[in-house]
């Protein structure tokens, strides 16, 4: 009931960065948080960032201070901007919503947008 559209990744060099943007459609009125994971090859997924309704935020500790994670709620869209981006950074970045809908929680995934940090 809630569709994720990520988009802004590609390829970078040690340093740049990126900004990834998640579109939210669909019962967006039950989401109560957004976060953002990612997963590099042969690692499992993992939190790298994720926001509340109230506006409350948290970082995993390899991107604290370098990521930020924002909202625009006009535009049902959660951003991820990547600043000093480097090598290990490089992953697949998924927009995950979580929510409850008619009393039962539930969690929407998004497909995913590569992210290449040369060296």
């Amino acid at each position: 009931q809630v569709q994720l559209v990520e988009s802004g990744g590609g390829l970078v060099q040690t340093g740049g960065s990126l900004r990834l943007s998640c579109a939210a459609s669909g019962i967006i009125f039950t989401i109560n948080a957004m976060s953002w994971y990612r997963q590099a090859p042969g690692k499992q997924r993992e939190l790298v960032a994720r926001i509340t309704n109230s506006g409350d935020t948290n970082y995993a500790d390899a991107v604290k201070s370098r990521f930020t994670i924002s909202r625009d709620n006009a535009k049902n869209t959660v951003y991820l901007q990547m600043n000093s981006l480097k090598p290990e950074d490089t992953a697949i970045y998924y927009c995950k919503a979580d929510g409850i809908y008619h009393v039962r929680g539930y969690n929407a995934w998004g497909q995913g947008t590569q992210v290449t940090v040369s060296s």
